[in-house]
């Protein structure tokens, strides 16, 4: 069973659902992009249940309001979305868990914010959004959110209805990695029903996000001082293994040369069979190690 929440911002609100004893320690849950709370419905009931779990929609995503017209969403938007949820809830120390770019969030947060956080896990995450090699390229991209935001407001479109059948199979053509069940899951609180039929709820904006990237060796810095704390999971099929990297991702690449040469005796790598969305699609292979980790007096032990 869980519960909703929503917590007051000044553009609206933002949205949350719970489990567990609200006086049980705290541990936030951050989903990835484009998708919301729902992505953690299979793997939290098979944690540890003396924890109390909130699982947040960042604004734009799920059953959370929309930013204001004219802003764009900024990636540290999503880092102050986590702050004011955490104030909210008036938590002072919690455990972060994200998936995909919620890890970068969480990454982030234990970064700006390490006295707030006591375990980070990243799940198909390294906790960093990670720049272009190329300066050329990097200015392209900053160009390309701005150019966006104003084609998309100049086309002023009503958002697409379709049938349940049809959203759901444009949300699986999107995301690869997702099962049909994962799918649906996800669907039921990412999209709401009109009479012309189902109509996502995520902001069109979110698709042009400003990224906060970093270089390997600022990763790197920034991982050494949290690495006892750290549980990091990638997907033998997911996005992250470095024999299903393109082979011009020399960015990743070199992030994970640093993590054999430097960070892995004391950051928890696992490496487990599924895809991307593992923790949704079979998370039986993931909570066991989660559920050691969150329970564990000592992190530095190895699991």
């Amino acid at each position: 069973m869980f519960s909703e929440l929503k917590f007051p911002v000044p553009w609206g609100h933002v949205a949350a659902k719970a489990w567990g004893p609200s006086e049980g320690y705290p541990v936030l849950c951050l989903h990835g992009w484009l998708d919301n709370a729902n992505t953690f419905d299979k793997l939290i009931p098979l944690l540890p249940r003396d924890r109390y779990y909130v699982a947040m929609d960042f604004s734009g995503h799920g059953l959370s309001s929309h930013r204001p017209a004219g802003s764009p969403y900024h990636f540290l938007d999503y880092v102050s979305d986590v702050r004011r949820v955490a104030a909210a809830l008036q938590w002072r120390r919690f455990t972060l868990m994200g998936h995909s770019m919620g890890g970068c969030v969480a990454g982030m947060f234990c970064f700006l914010y390490p006295e707030m956080v006591d375990k980070l896990i990243l799940l198909e995450n390294l906790g960093f959004l990670l720049g272009p090699e190329d300066t050329e390229a990097w200015l392209k991209s900053k160009r390309m959110v701005i150019d966006r935001l104003l084609s998309l407001e100049a086309k002023q479109q009503t958002p697409k209805a379709r049938s349940p059948e049809a959203a759901l199979q444009r949300l699986l053509e999107a995301n690869r990695h997702l099962t049909a069940e994962g799918g649906a899951i996800l669907l039921q609180r990412g999209a709401t029903e009109t009479p012309a039929g189902l109509v996502y709820n995520r902001d069109m904006r979110v698709h042009m996000q400003s990224r906060e990237s970093f270089t390997v060796e600022q990763c790197v810095k920034l991982l050494q001082k949290i690495q006892d704390r750290v549980l990091i999971i990638i997907a033998q099929d997911g996005l992250l293994v470095p024999h299903n990297l393109d082979s011009t991702n020399h960015v990743v690449k070199a992030l994970w040369e640093a993590f054999e040469s430097t960070l892995k005796q004391h950051i928890q790598l696992v490496e487990v069979p599924g895809s991307h969305f593992v923790h949704l699609n079979e998370p039986e292979v993931v909570s066991g190690i989660i559920g050691n980790f969150l329970t564990a007096q000592n992190t530095r032990a190895r699991l």
